[in-house]
């Protein structure tokens, strides 16, 4: 949709803006306690508390304290479930009259996750002391902290994942099997910068979830996509990394390569590395004092956050509406998540509150990503409503100089899992989604055991090994109906028969049918 008019590009110093999304975590989970050494941040002081049961006047409460650690299970984190955590009642078909609105009352964690499982209310009630968080702790003292940003809606991961880019799930509030095969069709920042002639860079271990996006599998995009561990510290060092910087975590806990996205059961401190790994590479580039680096979550996980939840004047990114049951109108934000901003150009302890616009009601939440990006390079459209509307945090640059004195290192973080990674576990529904993915990226979407035969059962590793090899097979097929003279701006898919894996195209160009056909007929070994 049209913008208005935006401030030139050449008014701000940031040229590459990078990306990283860790999984399920709430703000006062991870960084709530941080209140401790910056009282400014809207954390946790202990008072906090939630009762087991929400209709009993007479219930116990349980209190928010500061000993996480090693999470296991998985607390609830579906629409149901996050509208119990927010409202405090169970969601029922009534809820979606007007008449029955109520209030975000954030005092339903504990009796959800004591739905769930026995026990789990202390879980959700616990936070990270700055010290098991160790990489944060420095990064928050030395850059900004930002304590209200909320996930995009009251859902899951992959609808959340699909606002990070696009300022819309395009009507998904859970897993859309079918919208995976075909590819979610809206319009992404990466497009927009693309068109606008800057470069943007995807740097994964086992698998690339931008790719749920149907144009990123155009053959042109085909080089956007890099090994985290091959590329990625290549390119720092060579100051070679581009304008739009999206890097993505490993999903699967496997013993050799540990997990390191923070999704439970998956060790924090594995993503501190992480987190420190790319920070310490960015650092020590040439194009850092021109890097803005922000780290947030997807979505809360199902812990804990005190802050009401914005349910009022949040704009429909398209006017889609979601499938029943829940009919939602995405008028409502998810709840708070973690949000670090880095930069040279950021004066130490730093805490971004609320924005002050564009509108009254405007908020940050994953959509300010794109309309951040837009208003640094000058892009010439919005999105959608979404990001028109939410609020951009470039006002974190307040200095008219880069800083000298950031940290060049991070502190070592300590292993907070005593075993080793659960490689026979059953994979979790993101893990699903993700191996779904795969079967379409492999052709495997195209039979019987697609969407769940193939996910039953699925241990950790098998899928780990599944996705690598399903990419691995995607991308040599792309790059032979590149180099066969498919035209580049072509969308194909994989369809797998017994005898042959057909690479179709699926928009037409100036080759015929035939042509396109013939060269992109391969063996299926």
């Amino acid at each position: 949709m049209a913008a208005e008019s935006s401030t030139s590009a050449n008014e701000y110093p940031i040229k590459t803006v990078v990306v990283l999304v860790q999984e399920n975590r709430s703000f006062d989970h991870m960084l709530g306690w941080l209140k401790t050494l910056n009282p400014e941040i809207d954390g946790v002081t202990g008072q906090e508390s939630n009762p087991i049961s929400t209709s009993d006047l007479n219930s116990s409460l349980v209190f928010f304290r500061d000993q996480a650690a090693y999470v296991d299970p998985d607390p609830g984190h579906s629409i149901q479930a996050i509208y119990e955590q927010v409202f405090g009642v169970e969601w029922t078909e009534a809820a979606l009259s007007s008449e029955n609105a109520v209030s975000p009352k954030m005092n339903g964690f504990a009796q959800n996750a004591e739905r769930t499982q026995q026990g789990m209310a202390e879980t959700v009630m616990n936070g990270f002391r700055p010290e098991a968080v160790p990489v944060y702790k420095e990064l928050a003292m030395n850059f900004a902290v930002c304590d209200r940003w909320f996930a995009s809606i009251p859902t899951s991961t992959q609808p959340n994942r699909l606002y990070l880019h696009s300022a819309t799930s395009h009507g998904a509030t859970s897993n859309d099997t079918k919208m995976l095969a075909e590819g979610f069709p809206q319009k992404t920042i990466f497009e927009s910068m693309h068109e606008a002639g800057f470069s943007f860079g995807i740097y994964f271990q086992q698998v690339p979830t931008t790719l749920f996006y149907r144009n990123l599998r155009k053959i042109k995009y085909l080089k956007n996509f890099h090994q985290f561990d091959l590329q990625f510290k290549k390119h720092c060092e060579k100051g070679e990394l581009p304008n739009y910087v999206v890097i993505e975590p490993r999903y699967y806990d496997l013993l050799s390569i540990p997990a390191n996205d923070d999704h439970p059961s998956h060790d924090v401190s594995e993503g501190q590395k992480f987190v420190k790994e790319v920070y310490e590479a960015l650092r020590a580039s040439p194009q850092w004092n021109e890097m803005l680096f922000i780290i947030i979550y997807d979505e809360h996980g199902g812990f804990y956050d005190h802050v009401p939840t914005p349910a009022t004047g949040i704009p429909s990114p398209d006017d889609i509406v979601g499938p029943a049951p829940y009919l939602f109108k995405f008028d409502r934000l998810g709840v708070r998540v973690p949000a670090v901003l880095i930069s040279p150009w950021i004066e130490p302890g730093t805490v971004l509150h609320g924005p002050s616009g564009p509108q009254e009601t405007s908020e940050f939440e994953h959509s300010s990503i794109a309309a951040t990006v837009k208003k640094l390079f000058n892009l010439k459209e919005f999105l959608t409503k979404r990001d028109e509307w939410a609020g951009t945090f470039e006002s974190v640059l307040t200095r008219t100089s880069p800083r000298t004195d950031c940290p060049v290192t991070l502190t070592e973080p300590v292993k907070l899992r005593s075993r080793g990674a659960n490689e026979e576990a059953n994979i979790s529904e993101f893990q699903q989604e993700l191996v779904q993915l795969a079967a379409v990226l492999n052709g495997d979407h195209g039979t019987d055991i697609y969407p769940h035969k193939l996910v039953e059962s699925m241990k950790v590793s098998e899928a780990a090994n599944y996705v690598e090899n399903a990419f691995k097979r995607f991308y040599e097929e792309y790059e032979k109906a590149r180099d066969g003279g498919v035209d580049e701006s072509e969308v194909i898919a994989l369809v797998k028969t017994e005898a042959l894996a057909i690479i179709t195209n699926t928009s037409a160009s100036s080759k015929s049918f035939i042509q396109k056909l013939f060269s992109c007929i391969v063996c299926d070994n």
